[in-house]
């Protein structure tokens, strides 16, 4: 059970990475968002985990809806923890799951643990170390799902933006397993089309999720990919998406391949971290 709270508290922690904040929700009792350096990474309900507040991973919740049949347990890799919101979602609708999270902070971990419990039945193992190096060390074919959902403040770090990472990725999943990122772009969309190019290198089926206006490079926000080697459910997909609060779209085949407009792939010597979001994006506070 987490910890008892006045309704308008905020825990506020250093952190290896900065400020940790974990504010609660005015409107749901415990529940809380975690907030790092100012930029929202996760909201936890404790008494729901099947709850996803952001879209981003409502979208990755409908991934990991159809990476097996039914309520199947599967075998899961999440590089970045936050909050464990997903972990928690996949344990609660996928009970004996078997999941493995990797957070670099070891004291986000720490403040996770303490304030934000999960259920001791669960198969969750949390490591403290850097996502691109404990993936090396992966067994292969070990994973259903591979997740990266990693952000150094608010931008994807470079090195886990090139197509040797991603073939990392692809090098521990299963004949059938799904790898999904989660990365953010706005404007020209440089960022997304190279690396909706570089999981197209590793990967032969691929789609990419997010919402009509952030396709269109008119606000900056989410993008969801995803790869495998096998056909994707992009039918469910669309349907998952379109019926969300904020309702998505799925570009895949000829439509991706046109989003992506000829942007070459990334490699590790051409690589970047995502671009800073605007102020006032996520949660960030205006200039």
């Amino acid at each position: 059970m987490g910890r008892i709270r006045r309704a308008d508290e905020t825990i506020s922690r250093e952190v290896d990475s900065g400020i940790a904040e974990l504010i609660p929700d005015p409107d749901v009792p415990r529940a809380w968002m975690l907030r790092l350096n100012g930029t929202p990474q996760s909201h936890v309900d404790l008494d729901d985990p099947t709850h996803l507040e952001f879209e981003y991973l409502r979208r990755l919740g409908h991934v990991a809806d159809l990476v097996a049949p039914g309520s199947e347990p599967i075998r899961a890799l999440h590089l970045g923890g936050g909050a464990l919101t997903l972990p928690r979602y996949v344990a609660a609708t996928r009970p004996r799951s078997s999941q493995q999270v990797v957070e670099i902070d070891a004291a986000l971990i720490d403040l996770v643990r303490g304030v934000l419990p999960w259920d001791r039945n669960w198969r969750l193992r949390i490591r403290n170390g850097d996502a691109r190096a404990v993936l090396e060390k992966a067994p292969e074919g070990a994973f259903d799902l591979v997740v990266t959902d990693v952000f150094a403040g608010a931008r994807t770090p470079a090195h886990l933006t090139s197509v040797e990472f991603v073939g990392l990725a692809s090098r521990v999943l299963r004949g059938g397993g799904v790898y999904a990122a989660n990365i953010g772009d706005g404007g020209k969309l440089a960022f997304a089309k190279a690396q909706a190019a570089t999981v197209r290198a590793v990967f032969p089926h691929v789609c990419v999720l997010a919402e009509p206006a952030v396709f269109r490079g008119r606000r900056f926000g989410n993008f969801v990919l995803v790869g495998s080697h096998v056909e994707l459910p992009v039918a469910a997909l669309t349907r998952l998406t379109a019926g969300d609060p904020f309702p998505g779209r799925v570009e895949h085949d000829d439509s991706l391949i046109r989003f992506i407009g000829g942007v070459p792939a990334m490699t590790d010597a051409t690589a970047t971290q995502s671009p800073s979001p605007p102020k006032g994006t996520w949660g960030l506070p205006d200039q």
